[in-house]
Parts: C-alpha cells; sequence; structure tokens
C-alpha cells in the first residue's frame, strides 16, 4: 500500500472558494474514478503570515495503479486546478510507502 500525497498552498484571496471546491468537487470526483482511496485532507500548522498549505492524501494499491490514474484522470485534474485558481493555488505531489 502507499499514500500519494498532494500539498498544495492556496493565497488568501481565493482560499475559501479552493477549500470549497476542494471537498466538493475534486475529493469525490478523484474518488469515484476507483483508484484512489481513503481521502485524508490535513491542514498544514505553519507560522507564515501568507496563504493557507493543505496535504491530500490518497491510499493506492501500488506505483502502476497510481501510474493508470495519472494517464486517465490526474492530467484533466491538474488542467481544471490551474484553470479555476490560475497561480493562486499551486500543488506538488509526493509518493510515500507505508513503512509500518
Amino acid at each position: 500500500m502507499l499514500i500519494y500525497n498532494i500539498t498544495f498552498h492556496a493565497e488568501d484571496d481565493v482560499h475559501d472558494h479552493f477549500l470549497i471546491w476542494l471537498k466538493e468537487s475534486y475529493i469525490p470526483e478523484m474518488e469515484a474514478h476507483g483508484i484512489l482511496g481513503s481521502p485524508r485532507l490535513c491542514r498544514i500548522l505553519s507560522h507564515r503570515d501568507e496563504g493557507t498549505a493543505y496535504s491530500l492524501q490518497w491510499e493506492v494499491e501500488d506505483s502502476a495503479s497510481l501510474h493508470r490514474w495519472h494517464m486517465e484522470k490526474g492530467a484533466q485534474f491538474n488542467e481544471e486546478l490551474a484553470k479555476i485558481f490560475k497561480d493562486k493555488v499551486v500543488g506538488f505531489p509526493t509518493l510515500m510507502e507505508i513503512v509500518k
């Protein structure tokens, strides 16, 4: 089992809209595809005064499944994020292996 983590940083002026979109559109659509499961959304605690950061974590069986998801849906979600929020929200992925 792997954890696919996407860390997002949202600027203050789009934060509320981004969080609603994330909860009501992005997470349900990603989960409906069936490859990524058990979403966990966490706010990253930071001393920075600008913007808010979130960690969105998904469970995925293996890297081949994640690759298939990227090919079938991932690019589409990235385009939608960029179209709606432009450079006001940025995200970067991390793939982690559960050790314990």
